[in-house]
């Protein structure tokens, strides 16, 4: 009987202990799922490296491996036209003259485009921000034609010339949106000191310089500074005095007579008829 109940008693204990450990299983499982669900998921985001500005690099400076760094940007926000190669940026070194120089302020941080920088081996001059089949022409200006010496360069200008035509002075909208390159003998697009020009270089093609040429020769240019983002085209506008002060022209016809001639005698008599015409 001892026996009976000494079995009973250690099969209860195995059940009951089994019982526990089978719960504390559970629980343990739970707690994991709960903690797995409340733990942020961290997302692998593939990453590129881009060349940055180490320092403030100002126009004209040129580029060197001190004066940029490398940074980890995440693929999607990559900027477009950037450097993720050293050598591609800065060159081999190789050649002293092999360098880029920048074309635009730039501050610590920010990513080196191609656009701010001139290709290997140019200088920040005129000529390297001249597009392919685009030449720069000068334009003479003052303090009105100018737009008092708010005008920089990477500004877009609208082109209006006044001059005589037949008997008559006229102004007329010439050419739309070019582009300036450089003011005077400063090619900056960062600069912002206020100074009245005497010169303005634009970018145009060979057709638009010569149409310019012509322009200059003949009257007097002016410019009209246009906005940021503005891409319009203006339609053709000419204006006379006359349209200025809200005159209208008047012809004089003169009448047509027509005669035929007859002779009296010794006399000859023009005699008025109707006109066939």
């Amino acid at each position: 009987m001892r026996m009976v109940f000494a079995l009973v008693l250690v099969m209860g204990v195995a059940i009951a202990g089994g019982a526990v450990y089978m719960a504390m299983e559970r629980f343990n499982q739970y707690e994991t799922a709960l903690a797995e669900k409340n733990t942020p998921q961290i997302q692998k985001i593939d990453l590129k490296t881009v060349y940055v500005a180490a320092t403030e690099l100002d126009y004209g400076k040129p580029l060197t491996k001190d004066d940029v760094k490398a940074v980890e940007f995440p693929l999607a926000a990559v900027p477009e036209n950037s450097f993720s190669e050293l050598e591609t940026l800065i060159g081999t070194g190789e050649d002293a003259n092999e360098f880029r120089t920048v074309l635009r302020t730039m501050e610590p941080g920010e990513a080196i485009l191609s656009t701010k920088v001139t290709r290997l081996g140019e200088d920040a001059g005129v000529s390297s921000r001249l597009k392919k089949g685009m030449r720069a022409f000068a334009i003479r200006v003052d303090v009105a034609s100018g737009v008092s010496g708010f005008l920089r360069p990477g500004d877009k200008v609208d082109v209006y010339w006044t001059g005589q035509s037949n008997t008559e002075t006229v102004t007329k909208l010439i050419l739309n949106g070019l582009e300036l390159i450089a003011i005077d003998q400063q090619a900056d697009a960062s600069r912002n000191v206020t100074t009245v020009a005497r010169t303005v270089t634009v970018a145009a093609n060979v057709k638009t310089i010569a149409a310019l040429v012509q322009a200059q020769s003949t009257g007097k240019l002016l410019l009209s500074l246009r906005g940021i983002d503005d891409e319009t085209t203006s339609e053709q506008i000419e204006i006379t005095k006359d349209d200025l002060l809200g005159r209208e022209q008047i012809k004089l016809v003169e009448k047509q007579i027509c005669t035929i001639k007859t002779r009296r005698g010794a006399d000859v008599i023009e005699i008025p008829i109707p006109c066939s015409n």
